[in-house]
């Protein structure tokens, strides 16, 4: 049955949208998702109040980033299980968009990232995410955590953040302030957190004690009055939705940042719902619908002053484990926060900065998986390669470049193993019912090659130089049955081989050409240099025996007798 095109529009449309089956899978088990909701609350509190003053923009915008983002994405995105909010990688994204464009940009910069993503789920781009390579993946995640903890510097070490936009030059100078003047206060709250962190993970992995030793560090520092610099005030609420801070006139200068933003977003969101499908059974996310929930979630989020948001694997990872079955889960996490927002400010705004960088310096700790580091880097030289530059390039460049940098070097390398795997070798001929004098000058003057695999690009140039140094022979069959693909470089280098070996008196014959290497050798003129009197071969013996009709006639073979008249 044929469709419309405005129904297809309109199936498209609705294939993105919350369906009824959201609904029924919300009210299975409502306690358990309650449940992990409230922990994954718990977790995300000081991870949205850290980001926030990361970013730049202060702890208020993680907040409403973790409620308005984390609801959106809940309803509209493309996981069961997914949990949205502010995160790392996104921070070290707009950390230079602050330090270049202003704080009001990176909200600018989340509505534009936002429109881009629902276009991308409107032309579904979500399905390409299949091909970065882990080792990318693994070397981005890597990158991430060096720069999220390098960021944290400042903060732990009790001294302001110094100007600038390269996490390498500003952890530098937070050095050397904090060696001309040491704050061991921060340091101290700083360690503590990280060591009740790391080591309470490995004691009760089900315990959230990322909040515990933000309360604990917090009390300490309010009941023996240390010196620690706190968060500072919290707005009671979120504000009202805005545009003020919307210009038009720079949204030419901000298209880059918005496009890394949107990049990274589309990323870490499907490779977070993918870590959710990997830990469950059953669940598999959509990834179209996905970037839809992220590109609404991301609209919505500056409107209330939140920053650019994407799906955070840590709070996923947490949902997972505690039990959550549905969106229902995800929901109660932002209203959690939406509560903590509206009632205890207060409370939020006396936890030192401090803090809140030891929570965020052992969250990059935990990031790196030493197992899947050791892994990649044994699979292949190419695998640790791409790990290690895609790694040093986040650490040096930005995420996006690194992204770039870590695909376009994992595609050179996969074109030089597809171009090594061509092999062009020499084959023997069939002795047939020749004679022995007639088989040895066939060797002599007829030599035959099997290509097999690509002959392309990487791999045509190689090819070329192998043929043209064919020596000692008058005819030179080539069996093309094996050539998996070809393009219009591996046809052009061929006709350069054949058309040089013409030149020298030798006659090229081909065999086993496939109906799609015909349209491109004929596109470049090589497929009547390949033909033997206006024809070319199916198999090889054909060629073998056309090959001996011109030795026949050329003279080098002695003549065929004829059979006695009137037989």
């Amino acid at each position: 049955m044929s469709t419309t095109p405005a129904g297809a529009v309109r199936a498209r449309i609705t294939s993105l949208l919350p369906s009824r089956s959201d609904l029924s899978q919300m009210r299975r088990d409502p306690r358990r998702d309650l449940l992990a909701g409230l922990t994954v609350a718990i977790v995300a509190l000081p991870l949205a109040l850290g980001f926030g003053v990361s970013s730049g923009l202060g702890a208020e915008a993680g907040l409403a980033t973790a409620v308005i983002a984390g609801a959106l994405a809940a309803v509209f995105g493309g996981s069961n299980l997914q949990v949205s909010g502010p995160t790392g990688a996104m921070t070290v994204v707009l950390v230079p968009i602050v330090g270049q464009y202003g704080p009001t940009a990176v909200l600018t910069v989340g509505l534009m990232a936002g429109v881009m993503l629902v276009v991308l789920a409107a032309f579904r781009a979500g399905r390409y995410m299949q091909y970065v390579p882990a080792p990318v993946i693994e070397g981005f995640t890597l990158g991430i955590a060096g720069v999220i903890g390098l960021q944290q510097v400042p903060n732990a070490l009790g001294v302001p953040k110094p100007e600038g936009d390269k996490v390498l030059v500003i952890t530098w100078h937070a050095v050397e302030e904090f060696v001309k003047a040491p704050d061991w206060t921060a340091v101290g709250l700083a360690v503590s957190v990280v060591v009740v962190m790391l080591a309470g993970a490995r004691w009760r992995p089900t315990v959230p004690f990322s909040i515990v030793a933000v309360i604990a560090a917090t009390v300490v520092a309010q009941v023996a009055g240390l010196d620690a610099k706190p968060i500072g005030d919290l707005p009671a609420g979120l504000p009202a939705p805005s545009l003020s801070f919307f210009d038009a006139g720079s949204l030419g200068s901000l298209l880059a940042p918005a496009v890394a933003v949107a990049a990274l977003a589309a990323l870490e969101s499907l490779m977070s719902a993918a870590a959710a499908d990997a830990m469950t059974v059953g669940q598999r996310h959509e990834p179209d619908r996905e970037l839809l929930g992220q590109g609404l979630a991301n609209i919505a989020a500056p409107l209330f002053g939140g920053v650019p948001a994407t799906g955070a694997i840590a709070r996923t990872a947490v949902n997972v484990r505690t039990g959550a079955r549905s969106r229902l889960a995800a929901l109660v996490h932002a209203a959690v926060l939406a509560v903590i927002v509206f009632a205890a400010a207060p409370l939020v705004s006396k936890i030192p900065l401090a803090a809140l960088a030891g929570v965020l310096l052992a969250t990059a700790i935990r990031m790196v998986e030493v197992g899947s580091l050791k892994a990649m880097a044994r699979a292949t030289r190419s695998d640790a390669v791409i790990l290690v530059l895609t790694a040093a390039a986040t650490l040096a460049l930005d995420l996006v470049y690194a992204v770039i940098i870590g695909l376009l070097t994992a595609g050179a390398l996969a074109l030089r193993a597809v171009a090594r795997q061509a092999r062009f070798d020499q084959v023997s001929l069939d002795r047939g019912d020749h004679t022995d004098e007639e088989h040895q000058l066939l060797a002599e003057h007829i030599v035959a090659y099997r290509i097999d695999g690509p002959l392309f690009f990487a791999a045509a140039h190689r090819f070329l130089l192998e043929l043209t140094e064919v020596a000692d022979v008058k005819v030179v069959i080539l069996r093309m049955s094996r050539v998996s693909t070809m393009d219009a470089t591996g046809a052009l280098v061929l006709k350069d081989a054949v058309e040089k070996l013409n030149r020298r008196g030798i006659v090229v014959l081909a065999s086993g050409i496939r109906p799609e290497q015909r349209q491109v050798l004929g596109s470049v003129g090589a497929l009547e240099l390949l033909r033997h009197e206006g024809r070319d071969y199916a198999n090889t013996p054909e060629a073998i025996h056309a090959a001996r009709d011109h030795l026949h006639i050329a003279g080098v073979l002695p003549a065929e007798p004829t059979a006695p008249a009137g037989q």
